[in-house]
């Protein structure tokens, strides 16, 4: 600007900073933002170029959803230390939402995943997979625990989390190598829930890094025991090792109505003998 102190027209002032000269008669009508100058004659409004800063301090607060009636008794009484304030409750305010979204996006993610391999998978492969080292909520379970008491622990450990919906987490069962070994392929002893931020809290189960053997039955055509039989021979063939827990999820609960056509996938760290 040649001059700070000349008055710019409503047009003018509301090109200036990308708005609609609507927005800045309704804050003027409101008793948010006042012009500097109103001509008498005429009625047209005028503002000068050191209103700038102000109306793009009500322009941010606005972007932030901060509500007109706290934006109005802000401005009355701003100072550093109040604006501060705001602005912080603001940044916790964007972190949180960030979080939130960085944990949808991975759940996203995770779903479309397993889209992608119900779309790919050749039911009868057996592959190894790396995996990285996850950290999971886990409740303990046994042959006496109902299904409305899995969901009951399920939906308990989720809201302790503060997750808004139950699928904003993944969840299954784990069951013990050596049950497995012991031909006791019933023995589920924990449910698992993958929170899908980063969490800190003691007694948090890590499932390692590493080699994963990974196979795939569906729950109704095809007993378990045959699919873990057929991982037992493929281990056995390569000098593998089992270890650990069996982690079981279903894949495709997104895609199905009826519980018996759920895909139910194996994953289960493996090492060299």
């Amino acid at each position: 600007m040649e001059k700070k102190n000349k008055l710019l027209t409503i047009g003018q002032f509301a090109a200036l900073h990308g708005i609609n000269k609507k927005t800045l008669m309704w804050y003027d009508e409101i008793g948010l933002f006042h012009p500097s100058f109103i001509h008498p004659e005429n009625g047209y409004r005028y503002y000068s170029y050191y209103q700038s800063a102000i109306l793009e301090t009500i322009l941010l607060l606005r972007e932030l959803d901060v509500p007109i009636d706290e934006i109005k008794a802000f401005m009355k009484n701003r100072s550093a230390a109040s604006m501060k304030q705001l602005l912080q409750e603001k940044i916790d305010d964007l972190d949180r939402n960030m979080a939130h979204l960085r944990a949808v996006r991975k759940m996203l993610s995770y779903h479309r995943q397993n889209m992608q391999t119900l779309l790919t998978m050749d039911l009868s492969e057996i592959s190894i997979v790396q995996k990285k080292e996850r950290s999971l909520v886990t409740v303990d379970i046994n042959r006496e625990t109902t299904f409305d008491k899995q969901a009951e622990m399920i939906t308990a450990e989720t809201k302790k989390y503060q997750l808004r919906r139950l699928h904003d987490a993944s969840y299954g069962t784990m069951i013990a190598v050596n049950s497995l070994q012991s031909g006791d392929f019933e023995d589920y002893s924990k449910l698992f829930i993958e929170i899908p931020f980063p969490i800190k809290k003691d007694g948090l189960h890590i499932q390692p890094a590493g080699d994963y053997v990974r196979a795939f039955y569906r729950d109704a055509a095809e007993s378990s025991v045959l699919s873990y039989q057929r991982i037992f021979d493929y281990v056995e063939e390569r000098g593998l090792a089992l270890s650990g827990f069996s982690y079981e999820v279903i894949i495709n609960e997104n895609v199905i109505d009826r519980a018996e056509d759920a895909l139910v996938q194996i994953e289960i760290p493996v090492k060299f003998q």
